[in-house]
């Protein structure tokens, strides 16, 4: 494999990219020389050099043409100035990864061209602690192990699985979007608790870990998550008191109309490009 092809370029230096950097150098995946970085901005470039020792570029293009994998991890809408500045510099011994929320691939595909392998990834936000969920869609086109390139890049960062491109609205809308949810959830847990008697510290404290030790239980346990839910409901009990008043209120119902929301948005936004 020649040098090119070993070394990872990061199109943006913001706080996904930062979590990648940190995740692969954690995981030991990339060597902080095989990493290199461009971003308009002096200062989010200087971060990364002191953090992490990657190596920092003048330009875009010297990104692609220096290596053989490209993250775009760009705002939506930065990415067609972005592909513009890079369009010509990458072909079919590239693998172009983009993490831009709602861009589809197509419109990537217009600037780069149709022999560039392509995949599209949404991560969220717990990315930034290595405990995130990206769902990576490969282009048409796209090898096996140009996939495996990006699975092995995110999994540096939590947990990944495989769509079609057309299931990512649903994907924004479930885990993109998720963290929002659970932290609004957790929000209305803390005042709750403050609401009968809790100091709002003690409540938070109490909220948090929860929070965590229910997902590690979930995520441990070999029973569904219906029977989990099962062995902490004693019929009477304080559980089935507070679990039959979201049943009464219709939680399941609002929590499905709400990602249906999101997904609706989401293909909106899409249908820009």
């Amino acid at each position: 494999m020649s040098e090119r092809q070993d070394r990872l370029g990061f199109i943006g230096a913001g706080n996904m990219a930062t979590a990648l950097v940190k995740g692969l150098l954690q995981s030991e995946t990339y060597r902080e020389d095989q990493m290199l970085v461009s971003d308009p901005r002096p200062e989010a470039l200087e971060a990364m050099r002191d953090l992490f020792g990657v190596v920092s570029l003048e330009s875009n293009r010297e990104v692609v043409k220096a290596c053989g994998t490209v993250l775009l991890c760009v705002k939506p809408q930065q990415m067609g100035e972005v592909l513009e500045g890079i369009s010509g510099a990458a072909g079919a011994e590239h693998l172009v990864i983009s993490i831009a929320a709602g861009i589809p691939l197509k419109m990537i595909r217009r600037y780069l061209g149709e022999d560039v392998p392509l995949v599209r990834v949404m991560p969220n936000t717990p990315a930034l602690v290595q405990a995130g969920a990206s769902a990576l869609a490969p282009g048409p086109g796209t090898a096996r192990h140009h996939l495996e390139t990006a699975e092995k890049i995110f999994a540096a960062v939590g947990e990944t699985v495989v769509v079609e491109e057309d299931k990512m609205d649903a994907v924004t809308a479930l885990s993109g979007s998720g963290p929002g949810y659970v932290f609004r959830f957790m929000e209305c847990m803390v005042a709750a608790g403050a609401a009968v008697g809790l100091e709002q510290e003690t409540a938070r404290r109490l909220v948090l870990q929860t929070f965590l030790g229910a997902a590690h239980l979930a995520k441990e346990s070999p029973d569904s998550l219906s029977r989990l839910r099962e062995n902490v409901t004693s019929p009477g009990g304080t559980t089935a008191a507070g679990l039959s008043v979201f049943e009464e209120m219709g939680l399941e119902k609002m929590i499905r109309e709400a990602v249906a929301a999101a997904c609706r948005r989401g293909e909106e936004l899409g249908r820009r490009y």
